[in-house]
């Protein structure tokens, strides 16, 4: 068994244990500390902290994400950081509300209970908690699926809320050569089991908040964004809410009816859809359409940008260029919240 070390996070004064064969971040998770984090795979630096005292070795990680001057220095991703002695870490990027706020890491033996091809290339997966039966999270987290036969895993972001108890709902883009999607045409049926971890991810509603949301979303970056708006239909929210979804194309829309649906419960709700390719067959369908990318409609739209709790999900581009808004717009840091599909992973995500 491998030896354990007492880590302590400053400024937060938190201590957990980690045992030298798991990564700190890991090791959080387990305990419920719900540390910020991002792709996990030491590609981005959303979990960069600083050493102030131990010892830490990390496995691989991308110089873009801590580069060897800032190692030198004593920073570390936590997400490739093992600890070889007590440690003690200064957080550079933390949440005090979710810190002890979030559910720990589960492990969940699911069952398929539907497969639905919502668009060409985005499928819908529904699953159903077996053992345990019970699966605690937060909308808009994302959770870790098993390549069946495989200790493989891939990253989806969660669409339904807590509330939906009796199952788990998945918005997935199929990738030509992607292992876990092109299961979904064939190798993965209902009923099947799949094993699932989480929950994972900081894109959540943060209570308390009253400021205007305004949320973005490209692509398979629908499902938490769709988690997001069930729960604040759920709570009877409020707040000025516009959703503002981007597609290439009409064929490439899906869930109108629940959003809304969705938006009829909700006290001011607007939902706009950017259609960067085509407009063709848009005029049938019964929802606000603008032509372009979807940053650029947003940004023609929300003048006081910088004014609204601002939610981005979807591919890196769109997500970076999303950011970039924010900041040209003034939007302060901390009411920014994203989800990137990174591909430092596969493709699936």
């Amino acid at each position: 068994m491998a030896d354990k070390h007492r880590i302590s996070f400053e400024p937060v004064d938190i201590e957990m244990e980690a045992g030298e064969d798991e990564k700190i971040l890991d090791a959080a998770f387990r305990q419920g500390v719900h540390l910020m984090h991002g792709c996990r795979e030491g590609q981005c630096s959303a979990c960069k902290s600083y050493v102030l005292d131990g010892e830490i070795q990390m496995e691989r990680y991308s110089t873009f994400a801590c580069n060897d001057a800032e190692v030198e220095e004593g920073y570390v991703l936590l997400c490739r950081a093992h600890a070889f002695s007590d440690c003690t870490i200064e957080l550079l990027n933390f949440d005090e509300e979710e810190l002890l706020n979030s559910a720990p890491l589960q492990q969940v033996s699911t069952e398929v209970l539907e497969i639905v091809e919502h668009t060409r290339d985005i499928v819908g997966l529904k699953l159903k908690p077996v053992e345990p039966a019970a699966y605690e999270f937060k909308a808009g987290q994302y959770a870790d699926l098993t390549i069946p036969g495989t200790d493989e895993h891939r990253s989806f972001s969660m669409a339904t809320t807590p509330s939906t108890a009796d199952h788990v709902e998945f918005v997935i883009k199929k990738y030509p050569g992607g292992r876990f999607s092109s299961l979904l045409e064939e190798g993965i049926a209902v009923g099947d089991t799949i094993e699932l971890a989480g929950p994972y991810g900081n894109f959540t509603l943060k209570n308390g908040h009253v400021l205007p949301l305004v949320l973005m979303a490209g692509g398979a970056g629908m499902a938490p964004v769709l988690g997001l708006l069930r729960h604040l239909s759920e709570t009877g929210d409020t707040r000025r809410i516009r959703f503002y979804y981007g597609a290439r194309t009409a064929a490439d829309l899906f869930y109108l009816d629940e959003i809304r649906a969705l938006g009829e419960q909700l006290a001011d709700f607007g939902f706009v859809v950017a259609l960067s390719e085509s407009t063709d067959g848009a005029g049938d369908l019964d929802v606000a359409i603008e032509t372009g990318v979807v940053t650029d409609v947003v940004e023609a739209a929300e003048p006081e940008l910088h004014k609204a709790e601002v939610y981005l999900c979807g591919p890196p581009p769109m997500v970076d260029a999303a950011l970039a808004l924010a900041e040209r717009r003034g939007v302060p840091e901390d009411q920014v919240f994203y989800d990137k599909f990174t591909t430092a992973v596969q493709p699936d995500e």
